[in-house]
């Protein structure tokens, strides 16, 4: 994997773990959750025309990802609700990556190598390793976490396949965000109207800014899945999961534990190798 590919990767990384502690920081879950998605598909809605859209053959792929992200939202409120981000978040974001590279070879055609599945072992036992040395912190959530690792992995390899076919990244995640956020937004303002407005007067700066990381995060990850193999693009997009650790012990007041500094060693080892694959 190049240098360029492997530092854009880890910027859309940071993004993403932004965007969850802006998730996780609100008293409504689900309602924090959906904000973000409709911030997302907002601005997507803004920008898409003027943007050449992606070809007729790629939107069945954004079709399917729109109605795995809508489920993906979900699932993350119902995890943060029912447990600690420094459980829920590496429990999601550390099984969805094995998932991929155990799918590379009969789904995507891309069969990794030795130390390419190296790096991508280092990363998911790191970043479950966060789960482990959390253990006891909101376990209940740890059902919703799992089942939203398979969703985040179906998304993955459909949207790997879909930006490749679209040849156009950024269009493309775009439409996909529009197709997740807008459905969200109309079940809000149909079910939760008081409560939605109500939030969007009070938070509606960090809910636009994640929106925005989350549409910046997202067509760099996308892009990067141009130019190496999906698995390997997955597996160092979890490294989410150590700025979510800074940002949990910095702003979400959770306990930074020695165990947790031993994940992210393993981690950062994953990294290495992925860059050498």
């Amino acid at each position: 994997m190049s240098g360029a590919v492997l530092a854009l990767v880890l910027l859309a990384a940071a993004l993403h773990a932004s965007w969850n502690a802006v998730v996780k920081g609100g008293q409504d879950k689900l309602l924090n959750s959906v904000a973000v998605a409709t911030a997302a598909a907002l601005i997507a809605a803004l920008l898409l025309p003027l943007l050449v859209l992606p070809p007729r053959a790629a939107w069945p792929f954004i079709a399917a990802s729109g109605l795995l992200h809508v489920a993906y939202y979900v699932l993350v409120a119902r995890a943060y609700a029912a447990a600690d981000m420094a459980v829920a978040y590496p429990v999601m974001r550390g099984s969805a990556p094995l998932l991929v590279a155990l799918s590379s070879a009969a789904v995507l055609l891309e069969p990794l190598g030795l130390t390419a599945w190296v790096g991508v072992a280092l990363l998911c036992a790191g970043i479950l390793g966060f789960a482990v040395a959390a253990r006891g912190h909101g376990v209940a959530g740890l059902g919703y976490a799992l089942l939203n690792a398979v969703v985040i992995a179906a998304y993955t390899v459909v949207d790997g396949l879909g930006a490749r076919l679209s040849g156009r990244p950024l269009a493309y995640t775009l439409c996909v965000l529009l197709a997740g956020g807008a459905p969200l937004a109309l079940w809000a303002l149909a079910r939760r109207r008081p409560a939605a407005l109500a939030l969007l007067r009070t938070r509606w700066r960090p809910l636009l800014l994640a929106g925005a990381g989350t549409i910046v995060s997202y067509a760099l990850v996308l892009w990067a899945m141009t130019q190496a193999p999906v698995a390997l693009v997955a597996a160092l997009r979890e490294c989410s999961i150590v700025f979510a650790m800074l940002l949990s012990a910095l702003f979400l007041r959770e306990r930074l534990a020695p165990p947790r500094l031993a994940a992210a060693a393993l981690v950062l080892a994953g990294v290495v190798a992925l860059r050498m694959a």
